[in-house]
C-alpha cells in the first residue's frame, strides 16, 4: 500500500517499520512532527525529553541496552546534544541507534543557517540524506541495520523542504526485532582515557569499511542519460536538479554524505566534461571532490546562503532562464510575524518597554517581543542565554545596570536550559532578575507538553515541576508569580524586582491563548470615550488598526483576552458579548 506522507510522517514510519523500541527528543522546527508521528505508534515508548542532550543520552541508553533506539532534533538541537554524541561514535551501539537531524536553510524558523555535514565528519558518524518522502522510509530504515552492521550510531540528515514536503511512500509490515543481549562490557563502554584510545583506532577502521560500501551501495547511484555534463548532489538539491535539467544532464545522486565513496565520485568526474556539484549551505561534498585532485564547479556558481531554487541551477549549469512564474499585478504588503492576539507575553512587554529595560532574550515565541511596535528584546542567543548572558553584562557593566536589566524565557526553554544559567546567578554572588513567561506550554513549535504542564507526549499525566520551589531549591528567595494582564499590578512587581539587592524571579503566569482550556469570552469594542491617544496601538496586538486615523478592533481577529481594556487610560475599551 502507497501513502502520501510528509517527509518527518515518512521518517517515523521507517522507524517503527525497523522495529525501533525508545524514541527520546526534544521539539524543533522542522523536525518536530517525527516524534509526534511516532507517538501515533503505541508499540513504541516516546518522550519529550527537557533538552536535546538529555535526548541523546536516553536514546544511547536504550541502544546500550540492546533496543533499536532513535532521537531527533533540528540543526541547533545537535549542537546541544553534541558532547554525548561524539563518544557514542566511539562506544558503538548495541541496538541500532539512529539520530535524525533536521537542517533549516533560508532560516524559516532558526537563528542560523548550520550544515550539520560538518558534525558528521567531525564525530565520523555516518550520515545518510534522503531527497523526498520515499527516500525518508527508506533510508530511516536502512539506517538501523546499518548501525548494528558497523557498530555506530547513524545520521539521518533532513532539510526543512524534505521535512515539510510530502511525497507517495510504501508502507510496510513492522518488523519484530529482538533485544539484543546485554553484557557488560568496560573496554567498549566505560569512555575513560586508557580504553578511548583503544575506541579510536576501531573509529578509524570502521571509517575504511564504511568508505569501502559508500563505492557499492545503491544508496550513490549514477543515473546516466548520456550528457557530458554531469551533477552532483544530494537531499533537496538533487530533486530540484531533477526538476530543472531533466535528462539533459548526468546525475550522480549521494544518498550516504558521510563517508562520501572517492572512486565513484573521481570516475563520474572524469567521465564528463563539465561537472557541476549542486548542494546547500556548505561546500562539503565540493571540497572532497577537489581533494581528490578532480576538478567540479561548484559555489563559484551557486551560494553559501539560504535555499537553492530549480530556475537558480537552470540558469548556472544550463545558461538558460527559467519560464517567469506567474506574478501579481499589485505588490503584497510586507506581513512580518507577530504574537497572535491574546498573547500572553504581550502584557509582559509592552511594561518592559514602558519602563525602558534592557531586556536579555530567549528562543520562543516571546523572540517577537523585538519586533514593532514593542521593540523590547535587546538580545537572542541560543536556548538558556538569556540567563547567563544577563548574568555577564551585569557583571560587565555593575550594579547600576543591573536595576536596568532582565532577563526573559519560557517555562520550557528554562527547563531546557535556563535552569543551569540560574545557578550561576547565585553561585557567583550575581543580582538578575529573571521573568519566566509560563504559558503553559511549548508554544514556538506546537504545544508540545514539557515538565512544566503536568503531561507526557501522550497526554497522560504526570508530576509537574513546580517552578517556584525549583527557583527557591537553587538558592532564589524572591520567587513572585504575577499576572502580565494585570498591567498596573505587574508593572510594579517589576519595578520592585529589578530594585532589589537580591536575585529575583518574577513568574508570568498565563496560558497560551490558543490552548483548547483557554476560552476567553466576548470581543472588546472602542466607544465614543476613545480620545484617539492610540495608546492600545502600542500593545502590537494584531487585531487592532488605525482606520482614516481612528484606532478600530477587528472582530474577526479579537478573542476578547482584555489586555486592551486593562491598557486604555481612558476606559474607552469595552468587552461586550459576541
Amino acid at each position: 500500500m502507497k501513502k502520501l506522507l510528509l517527509g518527518n510522517a515518512a521518517v517515523a514510519r521507517g522507524a517503527y517499520e525497523a522495529g525501533v523500541n525508545v524514541v527520546s527528543s526534544y521539539p524543533g522546527t522542522p523536525s518536530t512532527e517525527i516524534t509526534e508521528e511516532i507517538v501515533k505508534f503505541e508499540e513504541i515508548y516516546a518522550e519529550w525529553a527537557p533538552n536535546e542532550k538529555v535526548a541523546a543520552e536516553v536514546a544511547i541508553g536504550a541502544s546500550i541496552g540492546g533496543a533499536r533506539a532513535m532521537s531527533c532534533m533540528k540543526h541547533v538541537g545537535l549542537n546541544v546534544m553534541a558532547d554525548p554524541v561524539f563518544t557514542v561514535s566511539y562506544t558503538g551501539v548495541n541496538g541500532g541507534l539512529v539520530l535524525c537531524v533536521a537542517d533549516d536553510p533560508g532560516m524559516h524558523s532558526s537563528q542560523n543557517e548550520q550544515d550539520s555535514r560538518h558534525y558528521a565528519k567531525a564525530s565520523k558518524i555516518m550520515m545518510l540524506e534522503p531527497s523526498d518522502s520515499a527516500d525518508c522510509r527508506d533510508m530511516t530504515k536502512m539506517a538501523f541495520d546499518l548501525s548494528e552492521k558497523f557498530d555506530t550510531p547513524v545520521f539521518i540528515r533532513l532539510s526543512t523542504r524534505v521535512s515539510h514536503s510530502q511525497s507517495l511512500v510504501e508502507l510496510h509490515d513492522r518488523e519484530n526485532v529482538e533485544l539484543k543481549p546485554y553484557e557488560k562490557n568496560i573496554q567498549k563502554y566505560v569512555m575513560m582515557p586508557a580504553m578511548a584510545i583503544k575506541r579510536h583506532v576501531v573509529v578509524e577502521d570502521r571509517i575504511k569499511s564504511q568508505i569501502a560500501f559508500a563505492e557499492e551501495t545503491e544508496l550513490n547511484r549514477v543515473e546516466n542519460n548520456g550528457s557530458r555534463i554531469g551533477v552532483i548532489s544530494a537531499g533537496i538539491t538533487y530533486m530540484y536538479s531533477k526538476e530543472a535539467l531533466g535528462d539533459k544532464v548526468d546525475y550522480l545522486k549521494l544518498g550516504m554524505v558521510y563517508p562520501l565513496p572517492e572512486k565513484k565520485i573521481a570516475d563520474f568526474v572524469k567521465s564528463h566534461d563539465k561537472v557541476f556539484v549542486v548542494e546547500e549551505l556548505d561546500p562539503v561534498i565540493e571540497e572532497h571532490v577537489k581533494a581528490l585532485g578532480v576538478n567540479v564547479i561548484g559555489k563559484d556558481a551557486f551560494t553559501l546562503l539560504g535555499e537553492y531554487t530549480p530556475a537558480m541551477i537552470k540558469k548556472a549549469v544550463l545558461g538558460e532562464d527559467a519560464p517567469e512564474s506567474m506574478a501579481l499585478s499589485e505588490t503584497i504588503p510586507v506581513r512580518p510575524p507577530v504574537m497572535c492576539a491574546g498573547c500572553p507575553h504581550r502584557g509582559t512587554f509592552y511594561v518592559l518597554k514602558k519602563l525602558g529595560l534592557v531586556v536579555s532574550g530567549d528562543i520562543g515565541c516571546y523572540t517577537l517581543g523585538a519586533t514593532l511596535p514593542l521593540q523590547s528584546v535587546d538580545t537572542t542567543i541560543c536556548m538558556g542565554a538569556s540567563v547567563s548572558a544577563a548574568h555577564g553584562m551585569a557583571k560587565a557593566r555593575g550594579a547600576e545596570f543591573n536595576k536596568k536589566l532582565v532577563s526573559v524565557i519560557g517555562d520550557s526553554t528554562f527547563m531546557h536550559s535556563g535552569i543551569t544559567g540560574l545557578v550561576d546567578i547565585v553561585y557567583n554572588k550575581g543580582n538578575n532578575t529573571v521573568i519566566i513567561l509560563d504559558n503553559s506550554i511549548t508554544g514556538m513549535t506546537g504545544h508540545q507538553n514539557n515538565p512544566t504542564t503536568g503531561y507526557t507526549i501522550r497526554g497522560e499525566e504526570t508530576k509537574q515541576v513546580n517552578l517556584i520551589t525549583l527557583c527557591k531549591a537553587v538558592g532564589i528567595e524572591r520567587v513572585v508569580v504575577a499576572d502580565p494582564f494585570d498591567v498596573k499590578n505587574f508593572e510594579k512587581v517589576v519595578k520592585t524586582e529589578v530594585e532589589c539587592e537580591e536575585p529575583s524571579v518574577i513568574i508570568a503566569q498565563r496560558p497560551c491563548a490558543l490552548l483548547k482550556s483557554v476560552k476567553y469570552e466576548g470581543v472588546c469594542e472602542i466607544s465614543d470615550k476613545c480620545r484617539n491617544c492610540k495608546m492600545c496601538m502600542k500593545l502590537g496586538c494584531p487585531a487592532i488598526t488605525i482606520r482614516d486615523d481612528k484606532v478600530v478592533i477587528d472582530p474577526t481577529q479579537c478573542n476578547g483576552c482584555g489586555l486592551c481594556v486593562n491598557v486604555c487610560p481612558f476606559g474607552a475599551i469595552e468587552k461586550k458579548e459576541r
